[in-house]
């Protein structure tokens, strides 16, 4: 039986300048291409010989079961295709890259992976939001909002009691209660930002502080998917912008003089 091989893509954050070269030359190796619902579909171009296949979940609706997509993967391999796993973001990232990889091996199927560019660092990024920065934060927690038991993770109160970043992926649904985790530690001051559909041109971004931010969520309408940023890195966007200004303002100044 010809064996086929798997290579699990990270297509970046949302820009599709975002993506690695080698994750654009695994595409267009590519005979099947799975891809999901947070994946640019201008990637497909670089494709476009292959089969294509949307196998992602939009607003809880999946077009394929996991167990579907495992059995799609090992089934087009075994007919000696090279199937390219599109994922958004970085597949190691809360991602089921790993998962699908080892299913596959099981198989004899020959596995490899295109790191991506996580939307957990590159979203806040785009922002003017470090995660880290000297004097304001000496690590960071990226934390998944909702586990497999649709609860939670415990991670997140503790990181609530860290002066760390704390970085939460798909949790938009329990922005309440991730609050309420950091007001218990006396944080009610700590800058917040929700960006959502980070890096592309439907992005939204949130201002507030954790004792504010779900109004302001609810008044700019935020949803998932969104990136919620805690810590005071956030403030950096606005300094930046007022050192932005000031130069301006100095400018128009020195200008109206000559």
């Amino acid at each position: 039986m010809p064996s086929g091989k798997l290579t699990v893509v990270g297509a970046g954050p949302g820009d599709v300048d975002l993506i690695t070269l080698k994750g654009i030359k695994a595409l267009q190796s590519a005979d099947v291409v799975l891809y999901d619902a947070l994946v640019a579909t201008e990637l497909l171009e670089y494709a476009a010989q292959a089969e294509q296949i949307f196998v992602g979940k939009r607003k809880g609706c999946y077009a394929y079961q996991q167990e579907q997509i495992n059995d799609l993967i090992v089934q087009r391999a075994h007919q000696g295709l090279h199937i390219v796993r599109l994922k958004g973001g970085d597949p190691f990232v809360f991602g089921r890259g790993a998962e699908e990889m080892e299913y596959a091996a099981q198989f004899g199927i020959e596995v490899a992976v295109v790191p991506g560019i996580s939307s957990s660092v590159s979203v806040p990024a785009s922002q003017n939001i470090p995660v880290t920065k000297r004097g304001a934060a000496e690590s960071f927690w990226v934390i998944t909002g909702t586990t497999k038991e649709h609860k939670l993770s415990n991670d997140v109160a503790l990181a609530a009691k860290s002066n760390a970043t704390v970085i939460i992926l798909m949790g938009m649904s329990k922005l309440g209660e991730i609050m309420e985790l950091f007001k218990k530690e006396g944080k009610e001051n700590t800058p917040v930002a929700i960006i959502q559909n980070g890096t592309t041109k439907q992005e939204k971004i949130g201002i507030g502080t954790v004792a504010s931010i779900e109004n302001k969520a609810k008044e700019q309408q935020l949803s998932n998917p969104a990136i919620i940023v805690i810590g005071e890195v956030v403030n950096h966007r606005q300094k930046i912008s007022d050192i932005q200004k000031e130069y301006q303002i100095k400018g128009e100044k020195l200008q109206e003089k000559v």
